[in-house]
């Protein structure tokens, strides 16, 4: 299963104002910005159609999510744990205007800090997190409708080392249903593609918790407005691998 994250795209704030959780507009009609999503989406050359469409329930996400989930045919899934970090006090202040030793005390330990009264990175990690485990387990259940009652369910399924054994084990019968199984996980289409539209920190989040990086790997990488980036489930490793990450 891919999962293609995007950012939102660019909102009506002043430069240099601090907004997180706050609702704030976008900058253009969304009409015209769904059209380029959709061609972004299109030029991914996806094996399968996208199999749902998630957002933030932030309405410069929702603005885009909900056009593109009726493109697709597919629910629009608005979901709470994907909206941006609560920036306490400092919400819709200019960064300027905020206590330059608060600002240092949150650099300093920027996972743990609440300088703000908001949350803090790992709180934030915590609801995206459970997102994505949700997201994961929904995989799971794909993998076992797709492979038939006797697939081994993803927090089971026999490691590289030991697949072998497993194999020359099994009966004929459970042998040509593990092949079945082998044979979705290499083809990564368990399940279909999930379109999220989100916001830069909850997308650099979810790609450090997917791939398994310390929170303040990603908090400094690169995601414009409209940025994607696509990760993979290999359901044979149990993993998440990066594809792109803003097109590169």
């Amino acid at each position: 299963m891919d999962l293609i994250l995007i950012r939102h795209p660019a909102v009506g704030v002043p430069t240099g104002i601090c907004y997180g959780r706050s609702d704030v507009p976008l900058a253009a009609d969304p009409s015209a910005e769904v059209q380029r999503y959709l061609n972004r989406i299109g030029m991914l050359n996806l094996c399968d159609p996208v199999g749902a469409v998630h957002a933030s329930v932030l309405s410069r996400c929702t603005q885009i999510a909900a056009p593109l989930a009726a493109h697709f045919n597919v629910a629009l899934q608005a979901d709470p744990r994907l909206r941006e970090i609560d920036f306490g006090r400092w919400e819709m202040q200019a960064w300027d205007a905020i206590d330059r030793a608060e600002i240092d005390a949150w650099v300093q330990d920027l996972e743990n800090a609440r300088a703000h009264g908001g949350e803090s990175v790992a709180m934030l990690a915590l609801r995206v997190g459970a997102w994505l485990e949700e997201c994961e387990r929904t995989l799971g259940r794909a993998v076992l409708a797709v492979s038939g009652r006797h697939a081994t369910p993803l927090a089971n399924m026999p490691n590289a080392s030991n697949a072998s054994e497993t194999s020359e084990t099994s009966e004929t019968s459970e042998t040509s249903e593990t092949s079945e199984t082998s044979a979705v996980a290499d083809k990564n289409s368990a399940g279909r593609p999930v379109v999220v539209i989100a916001h830069a920190g909850v997308i650099r989040v979810l790609a450090a918790l997917a791939l398994r990086l310390p929170l303040a790997t990603c908090v400094d990488w690169h995601l414009p407005f409209g940025g994607l980036c696509q990760l993979r489930y290999k359901v044979s490793q149990k993993r998440w691998i990066l594809v792109s990450w803003n097109g590169v």
